[in-house]
């Protein structure tokens, strides 16, 4: 069986799309010059008050970008539907737009509901009046998807992530796995790792590592920073000083040092990891419960059971979290008991929870600070002073007038933060701290795949620019939502 190529029966396009490609680097070069050069007089008016195109060398620069821009989208959308009707029969760009049917599929579905919807749907739907929201949107969704259908399912990786096959180690991409049975997939489309590994079906695994980890750890992060910054920015006084001075602490060491001494298996021996997830998982339920505590205040027929029902669903759930086979710290010397074993709804692994822990106690003294800035700055507006006029209570003031009107700067803080923690898991992969050697996450591979990066490159760029993009499209994402916040 012959090894693939790149495109297969697509590469005719090749030169083309490598043509549009330099072109439009060209263009935009130019277009940078271009803007470098002062414009004499003053661009036009049309009859609604907006500002003309740009006329001149200028504008037909512009207007060659964006046709380039435009062909080179469409090239792209030829490449995709070319490979998921042919699959390997286009090459390994083929095989994998074939693998990630189901996340086009799931793509198409969510963005055309969502356009239809828009105008109902608050600011998510603004965001797809945006093109660099959408844009952003789009690769988050995309990898958010593959790590559902691929970590959970099953339906993406085309061999076992930990699986070594003989004879595959270091191989390229695109060559045919060797003595291959009957409904095994017949080719490592990524080729293999120094371990004889599949390093597409490892990238596609370590997608989930990073869904899993990133977004709730950046969750769990803001629970903690906002229960304690709302009361500091609007209470003042002697509270704000200490909770900004422990903020300011935590801050003021580096963080990268902060994550080696907390995943420092002496460290993680003494149980001390345990005992801060312990604390810090705790802020969700007291915000959930001040939350509705607060709005139903005057309906206690009503507050009384949800209350009940809420804070016993999360406070399952939070001694789940924090309790691993019947207990919260187990040391060679003394055990702490948590949750009894039959209670236990879920294990999380232990080097996982030391990261999740090291995730939220580092992002959480930022985001502290900033929701004490806009608490300090929403508190002197009229409809706060109108609240308080009304006798509302400092906690339901705090949590549904200052929060809400401060929801635009948070929502754009929380994208841009998921991919800081991306980048942080992907450093503490690389630097093989707290997960397992053997995790697929992206920045064990990268490690793994550095040692021999100038003979094998293959290994470490794929799960890198998995990583770039995922922060790329959060950072656009970010950019979108920022847009149109401020049209609010």
């Amino acid at each position: 069986m012959e090894p693939l190529t790149w495109t297969g029966s697509l590469s005719g396009l090749n030169i083309i799309f490598l043509v549009v490609l330099g072109l439009l680097a060209l263009s935009i070069v130019l277009s940078l010059l271009a803007s470098l050069v002062p414009v004499s007089g003053s661009r036009a008016v049309s009859s609604d008050g907006t500002l003309a195109a740009d006329q001149g060398a200028t504008g037909f620069i512009s207007m060659i970008t964006g046709y380039l821009f435009y062909a080179l989208i469409a090239l792209v959308l030829v490449y995709l539907v070319g490979g998921i009707l042919m699959g390997t029969g286009a090459g390994i760009f083929g095989g994998m737009a074939r693998q990630f049917l189901p996340v086009w599929i799931s793509l198409i579905v969510i963005f055309a509901a969502s356009i239809t919807y828009k105008r109902k749907l608050g600011l998510y739907g603004k965001l797809f009046d945006s093109t660099v929201g959408m844009i952003g949107f789009a690769i988050v969704l995309f990898w958010v998807l593959t790590g559902v259908f691929g970590g959970v399912f099953d339906m993406l990786v085309t061999h076992d992530s930990l699986s070594q096959v003989s004879g595959m180690k270091n191989k390229l991409p695109g060559t045919p796995l060797r003595g291959a049975d009957e409904g095994d997939y017949q080719w490592f489309l990524l080729g293999g790792d120094n371990l004889a590994r599949d390093v597409f079906s490892r990238l596609i695994k370590g997608s989930w590592v990073v869904v899993q980890i990133a977004p709730l750890a950046t969750l769990f992060a803001f629970m903690v920073g906002i229960t304690l910054g709302l009361p500091a920015g609007y209470y003042g006084g002697r509270l704000d000083t200490v909770l900004s001075f422990l903020a300011n602490l935590i801050l003021a060491f580096p963080v990268i040092l902060l994550f080696y001494l907390l995943v420092t298996p002496e460290i993680v021996l003494t149980g001390i990891p345990n005992y801060m997830a312990l604390f810090l998982f705790v802020f969700p339920l007291i915000f959930v419960a001040i939350l509705l505590n607060s709005r139903f205040y005057t309906q206690p027929s009503l507050r009384t059971p949800l209350l009940i029902v809420v804070l016993g669903i999360l406070g399952w759930l939070y001694l789940s979290l924090v309790s691993t086979n019947g207990a919260i710290v187990e040391t060679d010397t003394y055990r702490l008991p948590g949750l009894p074993a039959f209670l236990d709804g879920f294990d999380i692994d232990a080097g996982v929870l030391v990261v999740f822990v090291s995730v939220v106690f580092v992002n959480s003294p930022t985001v502290f600070r900033i929701v004490r800035g806009l608490a300090l700055d929403i508190k002197t507006r009229d409809y706060v002073a109108a609240a308080q006029t009304r006798g509302e209570g400092p906690w339901y003031i705090m949590l549904w007038e200052i929060l809400p009107n401060a929801r635009g700067p948070l929502i754009v803080d929380f994208c841009l933060r998921i991919g800081y923690t991306t980048i942080l898991l992907g450093t503490l992969g690389f630097f093989g701290l707290g997960l397992e050697s053997e995790s697929p996450d992206w920045g064990s591979t990268i490690n793994a795949g550095r040692r021999l990066l100038s003979l094998y490159p293959h290994a470490a760029i794929a799960p890198a620019l998995a990583l770039l993009s995922l922060v790329l499209g959060l950072n656009l994402l970010a950019d979108g939502l920022r847009e149109e916040s401020l049209r609010d």
